[in-house]
């Protein structure tokens, strides 16, 4: 008996087996019901059933095999698909889901060869019927993860925005006993916590962007009329207050008038400076210049200091930190500074280098002035 007819005519038995040994993968599947366990499992076998009877060339079935089968846009999603989706918001991880898709093709397998004579056996169709399970899992998997990643940046968003308001309220706080004047303890313990909050907040405000751009919202813009001199002169009087023990210099050459998004650019420039604080000499200055370049303007940020070039390539992508981290338990970072740079620069139609020598770094930003 051909597979694909062995399949449609043993179905029940391929299904109990699959409930089976979907009950075995717990915690997630100890209360659900045998419909719940079977989910899209028949769909799946009827859609292997129908590839197994249909004509494919070799290169179709390599294509198949390696979980590139062609789909037509705008058709619905597939079984194995929304078996995933399914999975995942039931609690499955991507190790039980993947390895239902391993006992459904022994148990098929198996079961087969113990109902059919050696000789009735057709090797094209075992080739056949795994590079279709195949093809399931790499969907099951695309999806699962997708969903996994959606589920994954919705909350942290949401965990983000929840945050922001007793961060607010520590940060006013703060202020205010600083304002009180009530002894040296009382001001240096305020000040501590403006640093601190003011550091959580930048992080925040990384993790926030980050979820964004994950998302596809990509990074959040309200350009007005900004002179970058007196902007970035602000944004490293802040700085200071936070690293009081560190030199930056603010270097301005020409006309630095443009429309941008004026709070981005010093989240941008903050965090190429707090870069180059973690990364660089100690003792060194960072230095910033900003400079005319008729319809851009040019944003430098440099520090003494070293990078590798394997790390050099990497330094924009997400999740990155160098391997010379000089920060301490308190001043954390979760790697997404340089990643948020980059995405804002671009959100302005412009663009981010570094590069890096014996003796400094330097950071390179292109802002078109947008008038």
């Amino acid at each position: 008996m051909r597979l694909a007819d062995f399949i449609l005519d043993h179905m029940d038995a391929i299904l109990l087996q699959w409930e089976a040994f979907a009950r075995t993968q717990l915690p997630a599947a100890a209360d659900m019901r045998p419909l719940a366990l079977r989910d899209h499992a028949q769909q799946i076998m009827v859609a292997v059933t129908k590839d197994l009877s249909t004509s494919q060339s070799r290169q179709e079935q390599f294509e198949k095999s390696t979980g590139h089968a062609p789909k037509l846009a705008g058709t619905p999603e597939t079984a194995a698909q929304m078996h995933a989706l399914l999975r995942a918001r039931s609690g499955f991880d991507i190790n039980q889901m993947v390895a239902e898709y391993r006992a459904l093709r022994a148990s098929v397998l198996r079961l087969w060869m113990d109902e059919c004579a050696p000789d009735s056996h057709h090797e094209d169709d075992m080739i056949r019927f795994n590079e279709a399970i195949d093809q399931a899992i790499a969907e099951s998997v695309d999806f699962f993860s997708m969903q996994v990643d959606l589920a994954r940046n919705l909350f942290l968003g949401m965990l983000g925005h929840d945050m922001r308001s007793p961060l607010q309220t520590i940060q006013i706080t703060a202020s205010y006993l600083a304002a009180l004047n009530a002894g040296e303890n009382v001001s240096g313990a305020a000040s501590r916590l403006i640093r601190s909050g003011a550091r959580m907040q930048a992080l925040l405000d990384d993790m926030v962007d980050f979820n964004r751009t994950r998302l596809g919202l990509g990074i959040n813009m309200a350009p007005t009329d900004i002179d970058l001199a007196q902007l970035f002169a602000d944004t490293l009087d802040q700085l200071r207050v936070v690293h009081p023990d560190r030199q930056m210099d603010l270097d301005v050459v020409g006309d630095c008038m443009g429309v941008w998004d004026g709070r981005r650019l010093q989240q941008l420039l903050g965090n190429l400076v707090l870069n180059a604080i973690k990364y660089g000499v100690q003792d060194a200055p960072v230095c910033v210049t900003v400079t005319d370049k008729g319809a851009e303007v040019l944003l430098e940020v440099r520090n003494t200091g070293t990078i590798e070039r394997s790390t050099l390539d990497l330094i924009f992508n997400p999740l990155q930190r160098g391997p010379n981290h000089q920060g301490t338990n308190t001043d954390s970072s979760l790697g997404l500074g340089l990643y948020i740079a980059r995405e804002i620069a671009k959100a302005h139609g412009g663009d981010i280098d570094a590069r890096s020598d014996a003796t400094e770094t330097v950071f390179s930003v292109n802002l078109p002035r947008g008038k």
